[in-house]
């Protein structure tokens, strides 16, 4: 991976950046514009990759080059920021703090070049990440108007949600969407959008199963089935059913992607328990067929979002259910 290096200003930015305020003591803030950005980079990309030959390939220069840098940094703030543990560096407490804040700094000049780039170009860029167990039906219907604009360039990206938040974090994305929450976190602030709801459906080929219905879950017993993944957001709720209900099911696939679980719904002969959004083209066409739907199964989607993001006025209008006003 090729990495760009900040700009600077004969060795120094001469902003006060305040994200660093809180590591100099305040009788050392008048010599903040000293502080070396080259240094705080180099530190930020060892700090990632956890090592000091990885990071010195990618910077492309030597081991050596890099420690000085380190070394140059430890020596300003005052603290150590780096330990070794056999082969590997680990931050220190006082490494984690500047991790975090060189995180805030280099993922928004990124996000500052992405937009930058964008301008020049006479677009809007925006990055969706989204859940690899959420619809592909339900991605597409919800950025269709961006798909419509031309003067919008989309990126999309497919994920655990763990790892698209950490990109979020990072302004490496600019809203994520899921079909769950996460816990509140004071160290990682997020907002979350809820989208809509969606009721579950027990789906099966029309061939056998047209003008035939079934209850959820009570006449699922032994019934051949296929489920979404145990990291799916509604498994837990049909487990909970059939537990509740002391149905047990042949489950004869699990499958956390939805756009594989509808080729199977598609054909494979078994009853899929999924949203209908998922083989909207295959009920529409008469393939597929609706056996059953349960109230107590309901999808819901969520975009989050951090509260300190750029507005970008298509993400807004999307989060709003707004229609953007059309190019001259």
């Amino acid at each position: 991976m090729n990495v760009t290096e900040p700009m600077f200003l004969d060795g120094y930015y001469s902003v006060k950046y305040i994200y660093l305020n809180k590591l100099i003591p305040k009788t050392e803030q008048m010599n903040l514009n000293q502080l070396n950005f080259h240094h705080l980079f180099y530190f930020w990309r060892v700090a990632r990759l956890g090592h000091l030959t990885r990071a010195a390939e990618e910077l492309a220069t030597s081991q050596s080059a890099v420690s000085v840098q380190i070394r140059q940094l430890e020596d300003r703030l005052g603290e150590s920021l780096l330990i070794r543990k056999g082969r590997r560096l680990i931050l220190t407490d006082t490494g984690q703090l500047v991790m975090a804040y060189a995180d805030n700094i280099f993922g928004l000049s990124q996000e500052m070049l992405g937009r930058l780039k964008g301008r020049s170009a006479g677009v809007t860029r925006l990055r969706v990440g989204s859940v690899a167990t959420l619809s592909r039906n339900y991605q597409e219907n919800w950025i269709r108007p961006a798909l419509a604009d031309p003067g919008v360039v989309l990126t999309l990206e497919s994920g655990l949600l763990e790892g698209l938040l950490v990109r979020l974090m990072q302004h490496q994305l600019d809203v994520v969407l899921a079909n769950e929450t996460v816990p509140v976190d004071t160290d990682r602030p997020l907002h979350f959008v809820f989208l809509g709801s969606q009721s579950i459906s027990l789906v099966g080929p029309a061939s056998k199963w047209a003008s035939r219905s079934l209850r959820i879950p009570e006449d699922l017993d032994g019934v051949e089935i296929a489920l979404p993944g145990p990291r799916h957001a509604l498994r837990a709720q049909f487990d909970a059913l059939c537990s509740t209900a002391g149905v047990r099911p042949r489950v004869r696939a699990e499958v956390d992607d939805m756009a594989m679980l509808r080729l199977i719904a598609r054909d494979s002969g078994w009853l899929t328990v999924l949203p209908e959004v998922v083989v909207q083209d295959e009920l529409r066409s008469g393939l597929l067929v609706t056996v059953g739907q349960s109230a107590d199964l309901q999808e819901r989607f969520y975009a989050i979002t951090t509260p300190q993001r750029h507005r970008i006025d298509v993400l807004e209008q999307l989060l709003t259910g707004q229609k953007r006003p059309a190019h001259d």
